[in-house]
């Protein structure tokens, strides 16, 4: 079997300086040598890159020059990637639009345009109106994402927030529809989304302190100065993130309160924005529940009384607190309700039974109850929301690895299905042209592990196919199987495409998650591993073809499985990878550490807690070993895993590996976790990764 061809490192790669500095936990002394990569002004940083430490930013300018260097020869290739990917994309594509009122509100694209046109048009029919232009707001700019836009009840303002940073600080602005213009001001360091009232005369919003956490909620009243906007709710422990949102029905604002295993709801009537916030049910560590209301009572879905895959209870809309609460929809164990959404006669909600998705649909008058779902062994499934209340007509969307996204509206009281839209793919795509199929792998502890896959008819099934092994497996988030166009550049190129459903993640349940995070943890590395031992068992691939892909706390997974099992990997991919897990559990500083306690376990009260992140912590556990070529991208302003991370992971490999193999680390100096922002420009750094794997895989062409 013709080995792989593996990237030729053509100069010495950048060499960090090692300054150890010493910590003591729980007894247990640790040297990091590369601490210094944190910038002690990391908060300025993100609003400000030219505040960066010199010798940081040389550093990471280093390492960029280096895997340039490395990566040169395949930019004619990620030129073909990029132009195939881009045939894939209707460049003139535009929504649906989604009825609300006399209006239909949706979004297009103009040929050769990055951002978004938010649009509106008479629900009956006629000429559009351009509300917002996204292409001519990031004009000039060298980062720029479009936050939340939502317009008010009357239909005469929109609230829109960016981001020019990547640093995921949103500024709103409102502007006026009838004059096409934004007001004067605009409200700095929110998380992007905004609330209108009943009466449209202001907005609620939570802005971000200086740590970047969610922590106070304030409303706007239109034309006042936003110095002056109230206070409504402050959060002072730090442990939880905090939104606002509102029922489908309109009438209630609803601040969220939670962290990964318990929630707290705050109630505000839309119609009288400067009512005290009423307590639903106070927190109690692992409780979690979420509310809608309609005709005056309220619909919790909830895992209280041990309902672990959620239950859906009412109550009164006057009710505060949980001995209040009736069963409405049954816990039944290993039914995942996922969400729900309230409407004027009807309660919908999506679960996940065995793997798979479906919507169902119950009568509020009767209790009658239908279920839509579909015959494919793998694919996706969502609901699309609505603007309306009093309405029979939802909306969903639906597609698999093979079939192209497909809009639906869905009469719940006919059963009426109607194909809104269909993804076009303007370069050609024929489903029959590719297999999709789901196949369990067997985990060490006998659990069955779902695995989604991606091949053309005519890959060979004989072990000699290249294969990228996607996994993420944390913080209960399922990947779904759906249509992406990308992903066909490698799979018309021989590879396999598959997703590893490990522990972790709620592909199968509640009990899913639970035995993957906290001291259960090593349950998701070793799932993946035994994902790729099954691949290969099964002849769909073999070790050295397999590149393995995850992304933040998928980025970790990497690590992890980069530490324990190097040889069953030819080469992987980590993308804002989060490998610093105990350092970064440690410092109660940084935005997400505090709230994600309960998602990792608390390393600085727990000595056990302690031990076991330290047990599987990517970075603590580089080890004087073989390791595969291993290809890192990062953000600069990058809030949710912060750049040190992946480089201070990249210094310790090269230091410690034993190997001559390439570890290449980009990181985007203009941008954060979530890389480039425009719809084309993302396009670039996804083709360098498949050229990164099409390389080692010997198909570099």
């Amino acid at each position: 079997m013709t080995q792989p061809a593996k990237p030729v490192a053509p100069a010495k790669p950048p060499v960090a300086e090692r300054r150890p500095v010493r910590d003591v936990r729980h007894g247990r002394e640790r040297a990091d040598d590369y601490a210094w990569l944190r910038a002690d002004n990391w908060q300025e940083v993100f609003k400000d890159t030219a505040v960066l430490d010199p010798a940081i930013r040389a550093h990471l300018m280093a390492e960029n020059a280096y895997q340039q260097a490395v990566m040169t020869g395949t930019e004619t290739l990620r030129e073909r990637l990029i132009a195939e990917m881009r045939g894939r994309i209707k460049e003139d594509d535009s929504s649906v639009p989604a009825p609300d009122g006399d209006w239909a509100y949706g979004i297009s694209y103009e040929t050769g345009a990055e951002y978004p046109r938010f649009i509106r048009r008479p629900r009956g029919g006629g000429a559009e109106t351009l509300l917002l232009d996204g292409q001519k707001e990031a004009a000039d700019r060298a980062y720029f994402s479009l936050g939340g836009v939502s317009h008010s009840s009357d239909h005469r303002w929109l609230a829109w927030s960016h981001d020019d940073k990547g640093s995921e600080f949103y500024a709103v602005s409102i502007r006026d529809t009838e004059t096409g213009e934004d007001l004067s001001y605009r409200i700095e360091d929110t998380s992007g989304s905004a609330v209108w009232t009943a009466r449209s005369n202001g907005f609620f919003y939570t802005r971000l302190d200086f740590n970047h956490r969610p922590s106070r909620v304030f409303f706007h009243k239109l034309g006042t100065d936003p110095l002056d906007d109230a206070l409504i709710y402050e959060e002072t422990d730090a442990g939880f993130f905090m939104s606002v949102g509102e029922t489908q029905s309109g009438e209630f604002v609803v601040i969220d309160i939670h962290d990964h295993e318990t929630a707290e709801c705050w109630l505000i009537p839309s119609a009288n924005p400067a009512a005290e916030p009423r307590l639903l049910a106070e927190r109690e560590t692992g409780v979690e529940y979420d509310v809608d209301e309609a005709n005056g009572t309220l619909y919790i879905r909830t895992n209280a009384d041990g309902a672990r895959d959620y239950k859906v209870v009412t109550a009164a809309v006057d009710s505060a607190r949980r001995a209040d609460w009736v069963d409405y929809v049954p816990h039944e164990e290993g039914r995942l309700i996922l969400n729900h959404m309230v409407l004027k006669r009807h309660l919908i909600w999506l679960e996940r039974r065995d793997g798979l998705p479906r919507i169902v649909v119950k009568r509020l008058s009767d209790g009658e109850e239908h279920a839509i779902a579909f015959d494919e062994e793998a694919y996706s499934l969502g609901l699309a929301g609505t603007y309306e209340f009093d309405t029979d007509v939802i909306r969903f969307t639906y597609s698999s690895l093979t079939t192209p996204s497909q809009t639906f509206d869905y009469d719940v009281e006919t059963r009426e299905r109607t194909l809104l839209k269909t993804q076009e793919v303007p370069s050609g795509h024929d489903p029959k042209d590719y297999v999709t199929r789901r196949i369990f792998a067997p985990a060490k502890d006998g659990e069955l592990v779902p695995i989604s896959l991606l091949y053309h008819k005519d890959t060979p099934l004989d072990g000699s196919a290249p294969c990228l092994l996607y996994g993420y497996g944390s913080y209960g988030i399922t990947i779904p199987a759906s249509f992406n166009t990308n992903s066909l550049s490698l799979v018309d190129r021989g590879f396999v495409y598959a997703i590893a459903h490990i522990r972790g993640g709620k592909d199968k349940g509640f009990a899913w998650y639970d035995a993957g995070r906290r001291r259960n943890k090593a349950n998701t590395f070793t799932d993946f591993i035994a994902c790729a031992d099954h691949l290969v068992a099964e002849k769909f691939t073999s070790y050295e073809k397999i590149v393995a892909e995850g992304g933040s706390a998928g980025g970790m997974l990497m690590g992890a499985v980069a530490n324990m099992a190097p040889e069953k990997f030819g080469g992987i991919v980590a993308v804002v990878p989060f490998v610093d897990v105990l350092n970064t559990m440690l410092d109660d500083t940084l935005p997400l550490t505090p709230p994600e306690w309960p998602e990792w376990g608390n390393p600085v009260m727990s000595g056990e807690d302690y031990e076991v992140i330290s047990s599987y912590s990517p970075y603590d556990n580089v080890k004087a070993q073989a390791y595969p070529p291993i290809l890192v991208l990062a953000g600069l302003t990058d809030p949710r895993v912060t750049y040190w991370e992946p480089a201070k992971w990249v210094a310790r490999l090269r230091e410690m590996k034993t190997d001559d193999n390439p570890v290449l680390l980009r990181t985007n100096m203009e941008s954060g976790h979530a890389g480039a922002s425009g719809r084309f420009s993302k396009l670039e750094e996804i083709a360098y990764v498949y050229a990164f794997a099409l390389r080692l895989m010997g198909k570099a062409e």
